[in-house]
C-alpha cells in the first residue's frame, strides 16, 4: 500500500485485515532485523504498515537524524558517529569525521540539504558544543563552528533553506543564545539577545532528538523548553531575531520534564509531544497541539501514554502525524487530538520526507523506515 496520502493510507492501513497487511517492497531497506515479540504483536493488533528495521552496524544511539528522501538518510550518535544510506537503508556508510570519533564526540542533531551536504551539531558545554559540514558526501568534514562560551550548551540546528539556519543553546545570562548562518552552515553568528524573553530558573531545552528547534518556511522558527516552573515553546517569525514565549500544557518543573520536540505544518498547526524521560516516572499529558502558530496550546485528549522524544507530521497529510519514544510509536489523524500506539519499539526521533518515506532512528544502532 502506498503512502499516497500517506496520512490517508495509514488510516486505511489501520482497518485493514491483518492477513492483508502490506509488505515491503522491492527497495524497502533490507536485511531487516527481527522485531521483538512486543513489537509484532503490536503490529498485528494495529494493522499498521509497521517500522522496518535495517542493518546499521552498530550499537551507537542515533538521536540525529536527517531524512532526504526515502532512498537518502542520514544519522548522528554518540562516540562522533556518522552515517549515511543512498539505497534506502538496505547499506549504510560510516561518514563519521575522524576527529570527531578520537575525541567521542556526541552529536544530538544533523540537517541535510542532499546526499553530498550536511551538518551536524555535537553538544555539550564549552568547546564541547561544535558545527561541522561536509559537502561530498561525509569523505571529509570541515569545523565550522566551536562554542568558545564556557556557559553555553547547544542543543538544536534548523535550516529554513539551504543557506540560512539556526542552531540554539541553553540559556547564557538569563537568555537562550542563538546562532545564525547565511552561508548554508560554513560560518556562524550570535545573534543580539535583546528580542530574547528572559529564561525561566532552571529553563533548558532537551538535546533528545533534534526536534528543540524547528522551523516551517522561510521565517518561522520555533523553541522548546522544560526544567522550569512551567514548559514554554518560544516562537520568532523574523530568523531568531525577536522571540514571544508561550505556556505549554506539558508538565514541567523539574529538570527531566517538559517539551522535548515540536512539528509545525506550515505556519499555523503544531504539535509538541515531551513528558518525564526518567524511566518509570508517569508522563500525563505528553503531546499538546496548537491551530494559531503557537500562540496557544490544547492538550491532546488522548494523549500518547508515555515520555515522547520525536514529532514528525506525515507528508501531505493535514492530520496525520507521528510519535516516539523509547517506549513506543503513536499515531495521531485527527491533528494531535487523540493518539493510538501502534508499536512498542524504541525510537528517540522521526521525520518524514515529500517523497512520503518516513525514518526513525534510537538505541542500540536502531534506524528504521516505514513500510509503504
Amino acid at each position: 500500500m502506498a503512502l499516497a496520502t500517506c496520512g490517508a493510507a495509514l488510516a486505511a492501513a489501520l482497518t485493514t485485515p491483518a492477513s492483508a497487511a502490506p509488505t515491503a517492497p522491492a527497495d524497502a531497506a533490507a536485511p531487516a532485523e527481527s522485531a521483538a515479540p512486543g513489537e509484532s504483536v503490536a503490529r498485528a493488533e494495529t494493522r499498521w504498515p509497521g517500522w522496518q528495521l535495517t542493518h546499521t552496524g552498530t550499537d551507537v544511539r542515533f538521536r540525529g537524524l536527517a531524512a532526504v528522501s526515502k532512498r537518502t538518510a542520514w544519522a548522528a550518535g554518540s562516540g562522533g558517529t556518522v552515517l549515511r544510506t543512498t539505497n534506502g537503508g538496505r547499506s549504510w556508510r560510516d561518514v563519521s569525521p575522524p576527529g570527531a570519533v578520537d575525541e567521542r564526540l556526541e552529536f544530538r542533531d544533523i540537517e541535510a540539504f542532499d546526499g553530498r551536504r550536511a551538518v551536524v551539531l555535537a553538544i555539550g558545554e564549552g568547546e564541547a558544543s561544535r558545527m561541522l559540514r561536509t559537502e561530498d558526501g561525509g569523505t571529509t568534514w570541515t569545523e565550522s563552528f566551536r562554542n568558545t562560551e564556557p556557559r553555553a550548551f547547544y542543543d538544536c540546528l534548523t535550516f529554513f533553506d539551504r543557506r540560512h539556519g539556526l542552531a540554539m543553546s541553553d540559556p547564557v545570562d538569563g537568555r537562550f543564545r542563538i546562532l545564525s548562518t547565511s552561508d548554508g552552515g560554513r560560518s556562524w553568528k550570535v545573534l543580539p539577545d535583546d528580542g530574547m524573553p528572559p529564561a525561566l530558573e532552571g529553563e533548558a531545552g532537551f538535546a533528545a532528538s533534534g526536534q528543540c528547534l524547528v522551523s516551517s518556511g522561510p521565517r518561522d522558527v520555533w523553541l522548546t523548553t522544560g526544567g522550569g516552573s512551567h514548559a514554554r515553546v518560544l516562537h520568532s517569525g523574523d530568523r531568531g531575531l525577536t522571540w514571544t514565549a508561550t505556556k505549554a500544557p506539558i508538565p514541567a518543573g523539574e529538570p527531566a520534564r517538559g517539551v522535548f520536540a515540536a512539528a509545525f505544518q506550515g505556519r499555523t498547526h503544531g504539535i509538541v509531544v515531551g513528558g518525564d524521560y526518567r524511566t518509570g516516572h508517569a508522563s500525563p499529558r505528553a503531546a499538546a497541539r496548537s491551530a494559531n502558530g503557537g500562540r496557544t496550546w490544547t492538550p491532546s485528549a488522548t494523549p500518547p501514554p508515555a515520555y515522547r522524544s520525536g514529532v514528525t507530521w506525515l507528508p501531505h497529510s493535514r492530520s496525520a502525524a507521528l510519535a516516539v519514544g523509547p517506549t513506543g510509536t503513536d499515531l495521531t489523524t485527527d491533528g494531535g487530538r487523540t493518539w493510538r500506539t501502534v508499536d512498542t519499539g524504541s525510537y528517540d526521533t522521526v521525520t518524514c520526507t515529500r517523497d512520503r518515506a518516513c525514518w526513525a532512528s534510537g538505541e542500540q544502532g536502531r534506524i528504521a523506515r516505514l513500510r509503504t
